[in-house]
């Protein structure tokens, strides 16, 4: 087998360099996923009977493709090494794949962030009703209030009369914090979706650069 010469082995090592790097960023996005569905907050919040499903379409996502991440990450480094056509035209397959991955969870994270507020508002709502059909609609009413210091609809609320000044009504301590998630899942996909655009631009040249000195030779 040929060997890359003068620039092209300079690519090998840097998409070597590059791999690794993606292998921790992979890790790093599978721990962010991890995070943000064993959160204890985001736990008890969205774990309730009838709670919406909605916030943890983009956690799956992103814990899928952190795990591929790393995977690929690995095969990518053996592919730059051994200077192997079939490994490199497969990371740059895989790398298409998960990038694909990632710029859906950055999107839905970004564009469904109005509707997964909506739809938890709409269930925190829907649990201090008085024609509430949740028969835990109590203990789900007192879990948002402990979880996120907030009491009611609007403030002050007749549910919580001896609240002190600085406790905020749900409906915006339910934005607030699902709007810092969201962005947390909408700038980690989006971000590492841009990497692996990299990734792709040297896998792709040193694939070609292996096959001209094939054909050379």
């Amino acid at each position: 087998m040929s060997k890359v010469q003068g620039g092209m082995k300079c690519v090998k090592y840097l998409l070597f360099v590059f791999n690794f790097i993606f292998w921790l960023c992979g890790s790093l996005v599978l721990a962010v996923g991890l995070w943000l569905m064993f959160d204890p907050k985001t736990d008890q919040l969205l774990n309730e009977e009838g709670a919406p499903e909605t916030f943890f379409i983009a956690v799956y996502i992103l814990i899928g493709a952190g795990g591929v991440m790393m995977l690929v990450g690995f095969f990518g480094c053996c592919g730059a090494v051994k200077e192997s056509q079939c490994l490199l035209a497969s990371f740059f397959a895989c790398l298409l794949v998960i990038f694909g991955a990632e710029v859906s969870a950055g999107v839905f994270g970004f564009m469904s962030k109005d509707k997964i507020i909506e739809d938890v508002q709409q269930f925190y709502s829907e649990s201090i009703s008085e024609n509430s059909e949740n028969s835990n609609g109590t203990t789900v009413a007192e879990m948002y209030h402990n979880v996120l210091n907030c009491c009611g609809v609007s403030m002050p609320s007749p549910l919580c009369p001896d609240a002190d000044e600085d406790t905020k009504d749900c409906l915006n301590a339910i934005m607030v914090f699902f709007n810092e998630k969201l962005y947390i899942i909408g700038y980690v996909g989006i971000g590492v979706a841009g990497v692996m655009v990299i990734g792709m631009i040297f896998s792709m040249v040193l694939c070609c650069a292996i096959r001209n000195n094939r054909e050379v030779i």
